[in-house]
C-alpha cells in the first residue's frame, strides 16, 4: 500500500471551505482504491494566526512540514494584514525553503460555454504554463533609501541565476519532449536588457540539447495579446516568476475564472514536499456563506495525484470536473448555478464514483 502524509494549511477566507471538499475527494479515493491511503495533519497558520501571534506560521513551521509528502494550501490573505506580509511570510517562505522552483498552471478550457472568447473552444485553449517559482522578480532583493524624505528611492532587484534560469527552462524542454508538444518562451528582452536578454540566451543554449522540440519566443506584451486572440499558439509555455503570475490569471479569465484555476509548486527532485493550491485567493467577502467554488481546489488534488504517480486518478478527477461543468443546476453562483460549496462537492464525488470502469482500471494497475 502507498501511504501519503499530507499537511493541510486551509488558511484564510474561503480556504477552509474549499480544502475541506478536496480532502473529501482524497478520502473517497482511499475508500475506493485499496492501494492508496492518506493521513492528514492540519496547521492553523494564516492571517488569523498572524493577528494572534504576530507570525504567519510557527517558528519551526518549515521543520514541521519537512516530514510530509505534500502540502495542501487553501488560501492566504485577509483585510487588516498587509498582502506582502501574508505572501512573504507563508506562501513564499514555503516555496523558497522547499525549493519549489517549478510552478505548474494548466490553462485548459473544460467547457466551451466558460470562455469569453469568440470562436474559441476546448481545442484552441489547452496549454500548460511552467513558471519559474523561486527567484526572478520575486527574489525579495532590493532596498528602500531615504524613506519619508523628498529624495526617497526604492530599488526592487530581479535575480536571475544561471542555476535557477537553466533548471526551469530545462524542465520545460523535458516536459515538451515528453508530451511531444511545442515550447514557447515568454520574456521581455527588448526592455529588460540584462535579465531577459540572459533568459533568452539560456533558452537558446538549452534548446540545442533538444533539437526535436519546436520552439517559439514571444515578448510578454505580444504573448498577452496572443493569449486572448490566438491561444491555440501555445502548448507548453515557460516564463519568469512575475510574467507567469500575471499571464496565468489571464489564462484563468479565458477558461472560466479563478474558481477553476489550480497551481502546483513542485520540487522535482522530491527532496522536499511539493505544495498544491487553488490560485483564487481568500475571497473574504464570501467566506462562510457557502458560495465558494471548490473545483479549483479539487483540480489541485488532480495535480497532487499526478505528482504521486497516480495519473489515472489525476485524469479521472479532471474528467469529472469536465462532466460536472455541463450540469448548470449543481454549479456554484460564479458559474451561473445556485449550489453551495458543499453541494457541488457532494455531486462531484457522486460523479467520480460512477466512473467505475476507470476506477477498476486504477485498482488493477
Amino acid at each position: 500500500m502507498k501511504h501519503m502524509k499530507i499537511a493541510l494549511i486551509p488558511g484564510d477566507g474561503i480556504g477552509p471551505e474549499v480544502v475541506s471538499e478536496g480532502v473529501k475527494v482524497l478520502k473517497m479515493i482511499e475508500g475506493i482504491d485499496p492501494r492508496l491511503s492518506f493521513s492528514f495533519t492540519e496547521f492553523p497558520w494564516g492571517c488569523e494566526y498572524y493577528v494572534d501571534t504576530g507570525k504567519m506560521m510557527a517558528d519551526d513551521g518549515i521543520d514541521q512540514l519537512k516530514e510530509f509528502d505534500a502540502i495542501y494550501l487553501g488560501a492566504v490573505g485577509y483585510p487588516g494584514v498587509p498582502d506582502h506580509i501574508s505572501l512573504w511570510e507563508l506562501l513564499l517562505e514555503i516555496r523558497k525553503k522547499f525549493d519549489q522552483y517549478v510552478n505548474l498552471r494548466p490553462i485548459k478550457l473544460l467547457h466551451s460555454d466558460l470562455t469569453p472568447l469568440k470562436n474559441k473552444g476546448e481545442k484552441e485553449i489547452d496549454f500548460l504554463v511552467i513558471r519559474e517559482n523561486s527567484e526572478g522578480e520575486y527574489a525579495g532583493a532590493g532596498d528602500w533609501l531615504f524613506k519619508g524624505k523628498p529624495e526617497e528611492v526604492v530599488l526592487q532587484t530581479g535575480v536571475f541565476s544561471r542555476k535557477g534560469t537553466e533548471r526551469i527552462i530545462r524542465y520545460a524542454f523535458e516536459e515538451a519532449r515528453k508530451q511531444k508538444k511545442t515550447l514557447t518562451s515568454i520574456s521581455k528582452a527588448n526592455a529588460l536588457n540584462y535579465s531577459m536578454v540572459f533568459w533568452d540566451e539560456v533558452f537558446n543554449e538549452v534548446g540545442k540539447d533538444y533539437p526535436d522540440v519546436q520552439t517559439y519566443s514571444y515578448l510578454v506584451d505580444a504573448a498577452s495579446l496572443y493569449f486572448v486572440l490566438q491561444p491555440e499558439r501555445f502548448e507548453i509555455v515557460v516564463t519568469s516568476n512575475l510574467f507567469g503570475d500575471i499571464l496565468t490569471d489571464l489564462g484563468a479569465a479565458i477558461t472560466g475564472g479563478l474558481g477553476l484555476a489550480a497551481g502546483a509548486n513542485i520540487n522535482p527532485e522530491r527532496k522536499y514536499p511539493s505544495m498544491f493550491e487553488p490560485i483564487h485567493g481568500s475571497a473574504p467577502d464570501i467566506a462562510g456563506k457557502g458560495l465558494a467554488n471548490p473545483l479549483a481546489a479539487i483540480w489541485s488534488v488532480s495535480q497532487m495525484m499526478d505528482h504521486f504517480g497516480e495519473k489515472e486518478w489525476g485524469r479521472a478527477i479532471l474528467l469529472t470536473i469536465q462532466e460536472i461543468l455541463s450540469q448548470k443546476d449543481i454549479l456554484t453562483p460564479d458559474l451561473g448555478g445556485g449550489a453551495t460549496t458543499e453541494q457541488l462537492g457532494d455531486e462531484f464525488r457522486n460523479v467520480l464514483i460512477r466512473r467505475a470502469p476507470l476506477q477498476d482500471k486504477v485498482q488493477r494497475g
